[in-house]
């Protein structure tokens, strides 16, 4: 074990003292001994920065707050900034002056890095300093790393997974207990799962954020949030749900990032998706998270936890700072590497199995008119049932492997129809195992 003597001091500023810097702070404390034994780093916390510097805040010896974040950046007694404030600007501001002046940053700021990432790692890597972020995907799960590092030179052909636990715990109580949307977001909201404004979850937005990270680091390629294709679950009901499970499946908010291997472009999006009740994905239920990584040599490896809350985030970003003050005193540090411009591919020409549910009217030739425009757009039914009779039945389709421009093209012909009252959520097959 290092004497205190031998042990390396780093000394970190942190930006933000809310639900994950205060956690992070008392872990730190907490966990001061066991780092040093285990790393031979002693970490000290020497300064907090917040907005408020009046208002009381539990910081551990020696610690000082501040209200300029651009002081505690240029600070002498600052070796390492961890940026905890989230948001677009300062963090951006402060995370490149940081970077400048050779100090290593640790942040879980998804919505930073799913906007300026590319700008972001390249100036880590212009200045030989660490920039991890562990924690800007998936809470306390081990994924980017894993990612970055044992998996660097991994063939990785898919990443998906269940990235916002709010929409998770959503769609559990829509399928376990028969909820209807409303009811479960209001329940969601009661226990803290979600926010009063819940459109940044229910609508996939926070995912989006998360898959643009998780496929710039799996496939080396520049992705962010505004490329990946979004759908929200606010249009699911729990009959979706329930004829989706009478197919065999269950219905998750997933983001998938797939390599196309026939033109070698990436698929990035975010949808409500129909998973087999025998993939492990569908076995994840309320506020957890779950990722599966499928590589050529690897095969499928499945990551699960908490994706969220203040503890297990805290968690992640403490094992950054451990990485990265070890990195600092030995003066090196972990190279993000070179972000391809490879092109992304639209929706438009994404190919899998669809659910389509339509309410009609209940008279004759109605089966004979929907099939038909099924037919005039190239896509063909693999099952089909009625679900419901007289004027409150609807028939559910299920196709075969279909070209998403195609089906669009069909539910704008369904729609049309006289006979057609009502065209349900559209729900993406991604896994059929």
């Amino acid at each position: 074990m290092p004497s205190n003597s031998s042990a390396q001091l780093v000394r970190l500023g942190v930006l933000g003292h809310g639900v994950v810097g205060s956690a992070f702070v008392e872990l730190v404390t907490q966990q001061s001994d066991q780092i040093l034994a285990r790393s031979g780093v002693r970490l000290e916390v020497t300064k907090v920065c917040i907005r408020d510097t009046k208002k009381k805040h539990s910081l551990p010896k020696g610690a000082t707050l501040v209200s300029d974040p651009h002081a505690l950046v240029q600070s002498a007694d600052v070796d390492l900034v961890v940026e905890l404030m989230g948001g677009i600007e300062p963090a951006s501001q402060l995370i490149f002056e940081s970077l400048g002046k050779h100090k290593p940053v640790v942040t879980a700021n998804k919505a930073l890095l799913a906007s300026r990432g590319p700008e972001l790692f390249a100036a880590a890597d212009a200045a030989s300093t660490d920039l991890l972020f562990e924690a800007a995907v998936c809470g306390g799960i081990p994924l980017i790393r894993p990612l970055r590092e044992s998996l660097r030179g991994e063939p990785i052909s898919r990443v998906m997974g269940i990235v916002n636990g709010t929409t998770n715990f959503i769609l559990t109580k829509m399928s376990e207990v028969g909820a209807d949307y409303a009811d479960a977001l209001a329940e969601a909201q009661k226990l803290g799962f979600a926010e009063a404004d819940p459109t940044a979850d229910v609508e996939g937005h926070d995912a989006a954020a998360k898959i643009a990270i998780i496929a710039s680091i799996a496939f080396g390629t520049t992705v962010r949030a505004e490329d990946v294709f979004v759908e929200g679950i606010s249009k699911i009901s729990a009959a979706d749900i329930a004829i989706a499970r009478k197919f065999g499946y269950s219905v998750k908010l997933l983001g998938v990032a797939e390599l196309d291997a026939s033109t070698s472009m990436v698929s990035v999006r975010v949808h409500p998706s129909l998973v087999a009740l025998n993939n492990p994905l569908a076995a994840v239920r309320e506020s957890f998270n779950a990722v599966l990584v499928d590589g050529k040599a690897s095969g499928s490896l499945m990551f699960y936890g908490r994706g969220a809350g203040g503890e297990p985030t805290a968690s992640a970003v403490l094992g950054d700072v451990i990485d990265a003050a070890i990195n600092l005193r030995k003066g090196t540090h972990a190279l993000l590497g070179a972000f391809t411009a490879t092109k992304l591919m639209s929706m438009d020409s994404v190919n899998c199995e669809y659910m389509i549910g339509l309410e009609v009217a209940d008279k004759p030739g109605v089966l004979h008119a929907v099939t038909g425009v099924f037919a005039r757009n190239g896509v063909s039914i693999r099952a089909a049932e009625q679900d419901g009779i007289g004027a409150d039945a609807r028939l559910v389709f299920l196709t075969h492997d279909a070209n998403e421009k195609a089906v669009q093209s069909c539910l704008s012909e369904l729609k049309s129809l006289d006979a057609v009252k009502h065209v349900g959520a559209l729900l993406r097959v991604v896994a059929n195992s």
